[in-house]
């Protein structure tokens, strides 16, 4: 018998620490080569890491929640390849599912640009590698031999699920392998958990009182989410200003343009048009398409537009980014829209396709209230949000009609933006979807 302490896999691009958000095997359990052992995520990516020997699980070297080093021992398996020791780096997986935040973790989403910023990552405040346990300290020996893994059949099929949906499930108690997801792939949603936790104890707990409570720990997305949240309240001194559109033309616009040639390049959404306005406006506010470095007080402005846009997962708020999003026309626009957030709500989206941006823009669709205060996704500097269009009686040459309406609620850090600036801005997206035919003058 061998023991073989697994170390954290270098992942790439100068990590040097990830969180540990899940386990999926404990002390005792017997694994196979190539199994995943758990999720840890960077500071925007959640990845599994695999086994790369099988056996028996002895220890592990952290918990949910822990920040651990690359290099730091995470856990020990007994093999039964030939007696002694052997330390072994788990194979870096390829980042799968990006933690991008609007507003929350490091970048609005989306990450580097191509002719575009290669942001700097703020990430909050480091926490300090683990000490591994003593039974984790590293062995005198090392060994590259891997024993012969068992066949294909033997080795356990994985379950296709964030590591939130993995946490909810566990607190449920429910057994996510008796599950039919139903998100790309199979992979199972919060949707499905909630579906089964409902058909197993909702009938049960019907007009039953109680005092139960439950404690949920912040980890991974989330728990990236409250950090980015906290340094940009704490960083940036927000000011919010909200203004009236009517956009009844551009729904008359778009309701047209869909009729004629829907079928052949696909149906818009009111997005696509408000997004045009934001980015076209940017060419005659610059300031607001930037970056604001607060240790060296310097303010970087982008010609490229790199736009975030704000997309809730079952993981929570990622921010994909449409990049070069000023040479996009609608379709365009609205295509690359749909792809992103597919792939963000799949948990598919690249490293790439979640950092870098240069501005956000964020909406809730038809829940979007009157007035919403988006936090500004630190190192922006500002954020476009949509709310929702709703039919209103408004004075129009002396007349009340109905009108369609819609608020842009809008933050900007006042710091580097002034008060009449935003406005100005804001004015001027307010000019081109009030008279939407000049989103079409270059």
């Amino acid at each position: 018998m061998s023991i073989h302490t697994i170390r954290m896999p270098d992942i790439g691009e100068g990590i040097a620490e990830v969180e540990v958000v899940e386990w999926h095997v404990k002390p005792g359990d017997t694994v196979s080569e190539d199994q995943v052992l758990c999720d840890v995520m960077t500071d925007k990516a959640a990845v599994g890491i695999p086994s790369p020997v099988a056996g028996r699980v002895l220890d592990l070297g952290g918990e949910v929640g822990q920040v651990m080093a690359v290099g730091s021992a995470l856990i020990r398996i007994e093999s039964d390849a030939a007696a002694g020791t052997a330390e072994l780096a788990a194979s870096p997986p390829a980042p799968s599912a990006a933690a991008a935040v609007a507003a929350a973790a490091p970048s609005p989403a989306a990450r580097t640009a191509a002719a575009a910023p290669s942001p700097a990552k703020p990430s909050p405040s480091p926490s300090p590698a683990p000490s591994p346990s003593p039974s984790l300290a590293a062995s005198p020996s090392a060994s590259t031999a891997r024993p012969a893994a068992p066949p294909p059949s033997s080795r356990p099929s994985q379950v296709l699920a964030a590591p939130t949906v993995r946490q909810r499930a566990s607190e449920l108690g429910i057994d996510l392998s008796q599950l039919q997801g139903t998100g790309p792939d199979g992979r199972i949603m919060h949707t499905d958990v909630d579906a089964a936790a409902h058909t197993t104890s909702g009938s049960t707990r019907a007009g039953t009182p109680t005092d139960a409570t439950h404690e949920v720990k912040l980890v991974g997305l989330r728990r990236a989410i409250a950090q980015k949240m906290q340094l940009s309240k704490r960083h940036i001194p927000h000011f919010t200003y909200v203004e009236e559109i009517d956009v009844t033309e551009m729904v008359a616009l778009r309701e047209e343009l869909n009729r004629q040639v829907g079928a052949k390049r696909g149906e818009l959404s009111p997005l696509a048009l408000v997004i045009r306005a934001i980015v076209r406006a940017v060419s005659d506010f610059p300031q607001v398409n930037a970056r604001f470095d607060d240790e060296a007080s310097l303010l970087t402005l982008y010609d490229a537009v790199h736009l975030g846009v704000a997309t809730q997962t079952d993981g929570g708020l990622m921010v994909p980014v449409l990049r070069q999003a000023q040479t996009l026309d609608l379709w365009d626009c609205a295509d690359a829209i749909a792809k992103l957030a597919a792939r963000a709500r799949s948990g598919r989206a690249t490293r790439d396709e979640l950092s870098g941006s240069t501005l956000t823009v964020t909406s809730l669709g038809k829940l979007g209230g009157i007035v919403s205060t988006p936090v500004i996704n630190h190192p922006e500097v500002a954020i476009v949000g949509i709310n929702r269009i709703v039919a209103r009686p408004m004075v129009r040459d002396g007349m009340v009609q109905v009108r369609q309406m819609m608020n842009l609620s809008s933050s900007f850090d006042h710091r580097v933006v002034d008060g009449a600036v935003a406005a100005a801005y804001i004015q001027r997206v307010r000019q081109l979807l009030e008279t939407p035919a000049t989103l079409f003058i270059d």
